[in-house]
């Protein structure tokens, strides 16, 4: 009887234990500043993004929305502050009672985790679909080849393009160039995903086929930030909506909240101009 209960108790010890971790955000952004040709463009950033939450971060151009991302993504370096992914400090770690960067091979494996998609889709132009994206898993997560390429197959149809595994860029259009390019970056099999202005080089037919993969990855359950002048688009995509000003945060909380009574008057300001 006394092994049942022992047994009982480290299982709902165990069970707590996962509702703890689960509860903890994914992302963490505490107090981070970057500068760029001698202008600070992040003034102090704080954000949290919940485990499987979607996260738009919306604002004027030279907010500093897209480098924020890239900082999260440790392409650029903070300059002050640290990055949390998984309560992982992306891009450092610990030492000496302070912080000191990784290495190159120690960051690439980090980034392994957070699949990013750009404005611009960086395909491998000598390659063809299928090749693009099991060159990664292959090469950085040592997948075996046959089981990137099994994954590959359905990720290429689950952005609606199972014709175009052999294609090569150069044969796609802009939006399937971007859907192949958010079906490379998930291969990594990533716990986040970052998208910076994924539409913002496609006309509005093709804009509409790559926000219908990322509504598809939303309701799955993706951890997601979104930088996006698609204002509509995130407002029903979104669990929760930024908004950024001048490298601050100016207004946020969820969707609904921030587009309806937004408080802060540069916030009304940019919604009632992009609505």
């Amino acid at each position: 009887m006394a092994d049942m209960n022992l047994s009982q108790n480290l299982g709902g010890s165990t069970s707590a234990m996962h509702e703890m971790e689960n509860s903890k955000p994914l992302v963490r952004c505490e107090n981070v500043w970057k500068k760029l040709g001698g202008n600070d463009v992040l003034k102090g950033i704080n954000l949290e993004v919940g485990r499987g939450e979607v996260v738009s971060l919306l604002g004027p151009s030279g907010a500093g929305k897209s480098t924020l991302l890239r900082c999260i993504n440790a392409i650029e370096y903070i300059d002050r502050g640290l990055v949390y992914v998984d309560d992982v400090p992306v891009g450092c770690e610990e030492s000496s009672g302070g912080y000191m960067r990784v290495s190159e091979q120690r960051l690439s494996r980090q980034r392994a985790d957070i699949g990013m998609v750009f404005q611009n889709f960086n395909l491998f132009p000598h390659m063809s679909v299928l090749q693009n994206i099991i060159d990664a898993p292959v090469r950085v997560r040592k997948e075996k080849k046959s089981d990137a390429i099994e994954h590959a197959h359905e990720l290429i149809k689950r952005v609606g393009l199972p014709e175009k595994a052999n294609a090569y860029p150069r044969h796609l259009s802009g939006g399937q160039q971007q859907r192949i390019a958010i079906a490379r970056a998930l291969a990594m099999r990533p716990k986040l995903m970052l998208f910076d202005e994924p539409t913002s080089a496609l006309d509005p037919y093709l804009t509409n086929e790559v926000l219908d993969v990322i509504k598809d990855l939303a309701q799955s359950g993706m951890t997601m930030i979104i930088v996006t002048h698609e204002v509509r688009f995130a407002r029903e995509v979104s669990d929760k909506t930024t908004i950024m000003g001048n490298g601050k945060i100016i207004e946020a909380g969820d969707t609904e909240q921030v587009f309806s009574s937004p408080s802060n008057p540069i916030a009304q300001d940019f919604l009632s101009n992009s609505l």
